[in-house]
């Protein structure tokens, strides 16, 4: 099957379909998205030149796009990225298992220091 590019959807019939440009209902469409885990929309923002040219050294120098970054931004001003997740997991974990009053590892680790001190 051939697909011209007039029976692409260009615009939202309902939440149910498409419409294409000849006007035919084209019924409901998913959208296939490389490297997306989920689908996106795009969104504008404006930025003044100082945060656009901070955004795009961050970017090149972590070797990651623009909206990668700015997804991350949002994420942690949200508190709904990994870090949060990985922050709630650990609150939860000395919830359920509080911390004992003289952790033994850390009171050792700090004797040894103190007695390889020069002093």
């Amino acid at each position: 099957m051939v697909t011209r590019r007039s029976d692409l959807p260009t615009k939202p019939a309902s939440p149910a379909g498409f419409v294409a440009q000849d006007g035919r209902h084209v019924g409901q469409v998913m959208a296939i998205w490389h490297n997306m885990a989920i689908a996106r929309r795009q969104t504008l923002i404006q930025l003044d030149d100082a945060r656009l040219a901070a955004l795009d050294e961050r970017a090149a120098a972590s070797g990651r796009s623009r909206s990668d970054l700015v997804r991350e931004a949002i994420d942690l001003l949200l508190g709904t990225g990994d870090a949060a997740a990985i922050d709630a997991a650990i609150v939860e974990g000395y919830a359920r298992v509080p911390a004992p009053e003289r952790d033994p590892w850390a009171f050792e680790g700090a004797l040894a220091a103190i007695k390889a001190e020069p002093w």
